[in-house]
């Protein structure tokens, strides 16, 4: 059979899988109840009418083969051609719930994924198919919802700062009186705009990387990723008078050194620019029964238990408030769930009574501390508080 040539249906193998099962059932049958007639004969004794029979009778032997036959051949004569219509009446029936599903999943689209099979309980060997496939549907449309609400918000927060510069550069062109340093000012501007959307593009990068699944995976010390964050942030937290306490014990997990160092950071990022003066960030790496873990927790507004789970979606803030540019674009906790989904982290996060907002991230650690040469470092816990403005 060439590539071109068409390949036989699932329904004509079917078709002829029966076909040939009932085929060979016939001839079995025709053989066993013929095969006694085929060796014996019948038997007759040569007498005359009335007379006694006697020892020595000759005895004569009728064969009946062309009969049997004869007769064999037409019965498999029309079991032949019965076989090819039963397997076509049984194929038909067993394809029937696989068409129902092609014609459903043919109408579900991006439109209406909102549909399901649904198919009948007489169906239920495909039941499990249809199950696999209506969760799929879910998932799917779930997902294109998600990313239509993402792209009408990362539209209209990259249109806003564009909207802006727009307006400045209209503004100064129009002013016949514009001076060097009015036209200094709006240079000024526009690069403080230019930031903002450098900011943007950079977060929904770091979205789209997280989402995009790992393309390398290594050993990584939590513990040393998130002193280089802390460090890097401690005139951030100082200026804002916030404290960070860390105690960062050594935690190696299985995954991309850049997309979890890009995770610690959001974090660090997110308790530090949503804190009031004077709150304590508190961060805690360990590791234990195969996992490492990376803790912070943060002092600031009160979160409503309900609205937690909301912090994780794109462009989402506490009381659904648009985000202030200086805070950032309600990417950050997003980031994070997008890059502990792809490294099959765990993700649990839990509102302070007080205020402010603590959560865990927990990865698998394929790799213990003996293997990297890092159980023999000092403590971290040892050394003292970082960033706390003195």
């Amino acid at each position: 059979m060439t590539a071109d040539s068409p390949r036989p249906t699932l329904r004509a193998r079917l078709v002829l899988l029966y076909s040939v099962l009932f085929t060979c059932s016939s001839i079995v049958l025709l053989v066993v109840a013929d095969l006694p007639l085929l060796t014996f004969g019948s038997v007759q004794r040569a007498r005359g009418f009335g007379a006694p029979a006697r020892p020595q009778a000759r005895v004569r032997t009728v064969s009946d083969l062309h009969e049997v036959l004869v007769y064999s051949g037409i019965a498999l004569a029309i079991l032949v051609p019965a076989s090819i219509a039963i397997g076509w009446l049984m194929a038909e029936r067993a394809m029937r719930p696989l068409r129902i599903i092609t014609a459903a999943a043919r109408t579900i689209s991006a439109r209406n994924l909102g549909e399901r099979l649904n198919l009948r309980e007489s169906y239920e060997e495909f039941a499990e198919l249809g199950e696999t496939l209506d969760d799929l549907f879910g998932r799917l449309e779930d997902s294109f919802e998600s990313q239509r609400h993402f792209v009408a918000n990362a539209s209209h927060e990259l249109r806003t700062p564009l909207a802006a510069e727009r307006t400045l550069i209209q503004v100064t062109l129009a002013d016949p009186d514009a001076t060097a340093d009015t036209l200094r000012a709006t240079c000024e501007q526009l690069l403080a705009l230019g930031v903002q959307q450098e900011r943007l593009i950079e977060g929904l990068l770091a979205l789209a990387s997280g989402q995009g699944g790992l393309r390398l995976r290594e050993p990584v010390d939590l513990a040393a990723l998130t002193r280089q964050v802390v460090d890097s942030r401690s005139q951030e937290a100082a200026a804002r008078g916030v404290r960070i306490e860390a105690d960062l014990r050594a935690a190696v997990a299985a995954g991309d050194p850049r997309l979890a160092e890009s995770l610690v950071a959001n974090l660090v990022d997110n308790a530090l620019r949503h804190n009031i003066g004077g709150g304590l960030v508190e961060i805690c790496t360990s590791a234990a029964a195969g996992t490492a873990s990376l803790s912070i927790s943060n002092t600031g507004p009160v979160v409503p238990a309900t609205a937690v789970e909301r912090l994780f979606q794109p462009f989402q803030q506490l009381a659904g408030e648009r985000v202030r540019r200086s805070d950032g674009y309600g990417l950050g906790l997003a980031i994070v769930a997008a890059i502990a989904n792809a490294h099959g982290a765990k993700i649990t996060a839990a509102a302070r009574p007080g205020g402010g907002l603590h959560v865990t991230v927990t990865f698998g650690q394929l790799v213990t501390l003996a293997d990297t040469g890092l159980a023999d470092r000092p403590a971290q816990a040892d050394r003292p508080p970082l960033g706390d403005g003195r």
